[in-house]
């Protein structure tokens, strides 16, 4: 059955978001090379591209193009000398799944499996976290660089290199010895999957609650590999918690409703006590090593403090507020200091907005980001400073890619003129 070619760009868009990971993770296996995994999964989009508007869109369309791309190495290696060993590579790769002895500590997952791979030691952090959200997250060049607040052409030139340097290195699951060398990375990958899937950095949508679901799935294997590594526990209840709220952060017609204005019972309760129950296990996991909060269960539980409270002026904010200086000791992320900036305001309705603005107006490192403007525009409105935020409500709308985020920003200014 013929189908348009615009909706097939749609369907090999979802598709690609959808099963990039593991499409890429079975090539990986196959081949042993992340980047020729990539290259030959592009190259079998483009065959979807061309096929499927004339023979319609296959019943398991990741398997298609797993397929297909797997028979364009074939090809590629029938005009090669080293055919034999190219071949029992894949033959290698079907007996695995069949004589191979449970072992407790084998990633038994290909997502996971890729995600420790590309933390190979050999690439700088930024390459690495790079290309992993570019191979096992599915995000586009210009969605990582949003994440990083850098350039897009930085992000294209570290996945480029990544991908150079790791064809000559060995690319093998590492031995348990050496995860807590590469969990850093693997968490900070799950993390901004979670991140570009709750707050989109552009498109149509408010929200992926793919990438989310994706990333939490990653964390809970993950969680149950590494059951004494308190961060995964931690990053494992920040997602909880947060993917706790999303039902109902849109209307029907996929409208965002902020915080404050959450039908609180819609909430996923029985989410929530995952949370808590996984923030639980990183503080027994911390308990047994002696060691102070990381960054990931510091945010979880400020995560906790909302998803309990019945409504945002019931919010613990002193709480949130001393949470965030904690979180502060350890990274000097000015996005962190922007959230603290908010919750300085909340916790002192008559002289937090203004301390709080202080704060802000001496913030760096947010440039071309909508939360800095957004923020600012927030605060000016409490203090009765319309017409500012009004233009500080329109400088962050050019500046959002997401056109959920967008609109709220254009109605706040319109309001902010007319209140």
């Amino acid at each position: 059955m013929a189908v348009s070619p615009t909706d097939v760009r749609e369907t090999v868009a979802a598709v690609w978001r959808m099963e990039a990971a593991k499409i890429v993770a079975t090539l990986t296996r196959a081949v042993g090379d992340v980047g020729r995994a990539e290259d030959l999964s592009q190259e079998a989009l483009v065959d979807a591209l061309d096929q499927w508007p004339r023979t319609g869109v296959p019943r398991n369309p990741g398997a298609w193009l797993t397929t297909v791309a797997k028979r364009k190495a074939v090809d590629q290696w029938r005009r090669q000398d080293n055919l034999d060993a190219k071949y029992a590579l894949l033959a290698r790769e079907l007996a695995d799944h069949v004589d191979e002895a449970w072992d407790p500590d084998r990633i038994d997952d290909d997502v996971l499996r890729l995600m420790f791979m590309a933390a190979h030691p050999v690439l700088t952090p930024e390459s690495r976290v790079a290309l992993t959200l570019r191979v096992v997250g599915g995000l586009s060049t210009d969605e990582i660089a949003k994440a990083f607040l850098v350039p897009k052409s930085t992000v294209a030139q570290r996945i480029v290199r990544a991908k150079k340097t790791l064809s000559g290195a060995a690319f093998e699951v590492p031995d348990r010895s050496e995860w807590s060398h590469r969990m850093s990375t693997v968490l900070s990958v799950i993390y901004l999957i979670f991140n570009e899937g709750y707050a989109a950095s552009s498109g149509r949508h408010w929200f992926r609650e793919d990438l989310c679901e994706e990333a939490l799935r990653l964390g809970r294997v993950l969680a149950a590999l590494a059951p004494d590594e308190a961060e995964v526990h931690g990053l494992v209840a920040l997602m909880e918690f947060q993917s706790s709220r999303l039902r109902a952060r849109v209307d029907a017609e996929g409208a965002p409703i902020l915080l404050e204005n959450q039908d609180r019972t819609r909430w996923d309760r029985a989410q929530i006590q995952r949370g808590v129950t996984a923030l639980g296990a990183a503080a027994q996991a911390l308990h047994r090593r002696g060691s102070g909060w990381g960054p990931y269960a510091l945010q979880a539980a400020l995560a906790e403090c909302h998803a309990v409270a019945p409504s945002t002026a019931a919010t613990d904010w002193h709480r949130i507020v001393m949470l965030y200086d904690a979180l502060l000791g350890l990274t000097t992320s000015p996005v962190v200091a922007l959230n603290r900036a908010v919750a300085v305001a909340m916790a002192d309705p008559d002289n937090g907005p203004r301390a709080a603005l202080d704060i802000v107006d001496h913030l760096v490192g947010l440039g071309g980001s909508p939360a800095l403007p957004g923020v600012r525009a927030e605060l000016l409105q409490r203090l009765g400073r319309h017409a500012e935020a009004a233009d500080e409500f329109d400088r962050a709308a050019a500046l959002a890619d997401n056109d959920r985020e967008r609109d709220v920003l254009t109605a706040k200014a319109t309001r902010a003129r007319t209140g």
